[in-house]
């Protein structure tokens, strides 16, 4: 089995966020009907990707602890991080952009910073850009603003390839998924 995690924060408050575009892949990811179950301190269902079990879960514990549910996750369905998906947003990426990797640091995303301090750098991850922040313009005041309406439809357009990507790296690895996804 795999495991598929979008970081963001949960709450309606954050629901267009810049910083829930990977609560956005993970959405794409889904039939909009079957329901949610509650587990280790994240919504998840399982699904079928190309044949292929998937546990698709978006974390609780808002985002700098995103690590604590993935770690409990791993832990309880026994898949090591080899196994492991995470999407999360970029701010260094133009909103539309999508960055494959098989491992790596955090690059300043906290949600993945936790994920690496709790469970290491070996596990694949793919950015979508959030769009560079406006020159003097504070950070997280930036990751929290709800996504503009010319930046949406790019991050749309972004979100439209999850399920592909998803299916080609399950079916052809990551080196086929960079090569067909990098942006």
């Amino acid at each position: 089995m795999h495991i598929f995690v979008g970081l963001g924060n949960p709450g309606q408050k954050y629901a267009n966020t810049r910083h829930n575009l990977g609560f956005m892949a993970i959405d794409r990811l889904t039939d909009g009907n079957s329901p949610w179950k509650e587990q280790c301190r994240a919504l998840t269902q399982k699904i079928s990707i190309a044949g292929k079990p998937v546990l698709i879960a978006k974390p609780q514990t808002f985002m700098n602890l995103s690590g604590e549910s993935v770690l409990a996750l791993l832990s309880w369905h026994k898949v090591f991080p080899e196994n492991l998906l995470v999407f999360s947003d970029d701010i260094n990426l133009k909103c539309g952009t999508l960055r494959i990797r098989p491992n790596g640091s955090a690059g300043g995303q906290n949600g993945l910073k936790n994920i690496i301090e709790k469970i290491g750098q070996n596990f694949a991850r793919v950015r979508i850009g959030a769009g560079l922040a406006p020159q003097n313009y504070d950070l997280v005041n930036w990751v929290l603003s709800a996504i503009t309406k010319e930046d949406k439809t790019l991050c749309d357009a972004a979100l439209d390839k999850i399920p592909a990507l998803c299916k080609t790296f399950l079916i052809k690895g990551i080196q086929e998924t960079q090569n067909l996804f990098n942006g």
